[in-house]
């Protein structure tokens, strides 16, 4: 898992908040703007990682390939 994803931060009472902009439901807070964008990471590693085994789950089946494509 390669790639570059943006993250949107912003400053809420206190707390750093952000999202992940490329995938919906990635988003998380922190009381330091370090610490959001480590979690953030973590977060997206995990949500992209979820999403391909259950891709893989629910559609492929047993007999498929698994490919590279680079942006």
């Amino acid at each position: 898992m390669t790639g570059t994803y943006t993250a949107v931060t912003k400053q809420v009472d206190g707390w750093w908040v952000g999202w992940i902009e490329e995938i919906p439901g990635v988003n998380c807070q922190e009381p330091t703007h370090e610490g959001l964008l480590e979690t953030l990471a973590i977060t997206l590693r995990e949500a992209i990682a979820f999403n391909r085994q259950d891709a893989l789950a629910m559609v492929a089946g047993s007999d498929y390939q698994v490919e590279r494509i680079a942006l």
